[in-house]
């Protein structure tokens, strides 16, 4: 089932949805857009960036009336964003008006939970899958998973920025069973996890290897330096865990750079030597990756977004005006922040949303 579409009379190829998916879910063939569905996410985020009104979004909001008018007994599942997106004074209000529209119960999404969880147990069990994996950006959950003993593989955030503490002058600090206080080096709460995971048999998956990309520009770089894509990957792949690295990627020369790995000499994956003359190192932490953990907001500002498009506008002198006109599409935007940082609850990187969107709100005007 197709839950997003368009319409063939509507289109106007415009390439807005296709430089806008940020998983590059569409294609365009004979002037018409078509969605990917093994690709999309449903994110619904071409819906609204599209200025034609060319998108459909299947919606069972008729089947569902239906069965309310029947009085068939139906049961609503809410996903948990809801406490963020729904105007109430307490929560149950809202359950009130579910049941008073003619649900006959209530529940939350987040119960498949556990079932899910069920079912992935009796999988293991029966030789089914191969292992458990989960998600994480925060080191401290993906230290108790290790530790949980049922997860068998962790997809995690690692690249020199997150682990590095400020500035060591011997690079061999970077790596040192113990740490003087006043010296940096890798995180210890995040060197304790590689070691765990190394200990437990738990593999790691790398995610945002490159930090989005900041790390191949000196200019965007946390320590002042850039480094290559080959340098990222295998400074990723030789921490502890590390079975593979999930690379990003918008154009084939991007996957070719990231492929050179595998004929790369020592020469040209050292790493080690760019950091040493590093003229500034960074904490993992303040640095907006565009995970996404922030939302949901509720003014329903795209946080990440407008956190990537302040980027991408203070790298330049000038704001680009496709920037410009990117941030002006949005329904809403800095101006609308209402300062109640419930989005700085949720950030794995502890970013200063609420000041950055002070930021942004000047420099954009």
């Amino acid at each position: 089932m197709r839950v997003i579409d368009f319409k063939d009379a509507s289109c106007r190829h415009c390439y807005k949805c296709v430089r806008n998916c940020e998983v590059k879910a569409i294609s365009v063939e004979h002037e018409q857009a078509h969605i990917m569905k093994d690709h999309c996410i449903n994110c619904g985020h071409c819906l609204e960036v599209c200025p034609q009104n060319a998108k459909t979004f299947a919606s069972d909001m008729d089947r569902v009336k239906g069965y309310l008018r029947q009085g068939m007994r139906v049961v609503i599942s809410i996903a948990p964003s809801y406490l963020g997106v729904l105007e109430y004074d307490t929560p149950g209000q809202v359950v009130d008006a579910l049941k008073r529209l003619g649900f006959w119960e209530v529940r939350e999404t987040a119960e498949g939970a556990a079932l899910v969880t069920k079912e992935y147990r009796r999988l293991l069990k029966e030789g089914k899958i191969r292992h458990i994996g989960l998600s994480t950006h925060n080191p401290e959950v993906a230290k108790m998973a290790a530790l949980q003993g049922e997860i068998g593989m962790i997809l995690f955030s690692i690249n020199p920025a997150f682990d590095m503490m400020p500035a060591v002058r011997d690079l061999d600090q970077y790596f040192a069973d113990t740490y003087d206080e006043n010296l940096g080096g890798i995180a210890p709460i995040r060197e304790e996890l590689y070691k765990i995971c190394e200990q437990q048999n738990v593999g790691i998956t790398v995610m945002k290897g490159y930090a989005g990309g900041r790390l191949f520009d000196a200019k965007t770089s946390p320590f002042g330096v850039a480094l290559t894509p080959v340098q990222c990957l295998h400074y990723a792949l030789t921490r502890p865990a590390v079975a593979s690295v999930m690379a990003g990627f918008d154009t084939p020369e991007h996957v070719y750079a990231a492929t050179a790995y595998e004929t790369a000499s020592d020469q040209e994956k050292d790493y080690a030597s760019v950091l040493a003359a590093a003229p500034k190192h960074a904490f993992s932490t303040g640095q907006c990756t565009y995970c996404g953990h922030c939302a949901p907001c509720p003014k329903k500002i795209d946080i990440a977004m407008v956190n990537k498009l302040y980027d991408l506008a203070t790298m330049q002198k000038e704001i680009p005006g496709t920037v410009r006109a990117h941030y002006q599409e949005l329904k809403a935007n800095a101006s609308d922040c209402i300062g109640c940082k419930g989005c700085e609850s949720r950030c794995p990187f502890h970013v200063s949303v609420a000041e950055r969107m002070e930021k942004t709100r000047e420099l954009f005007g």
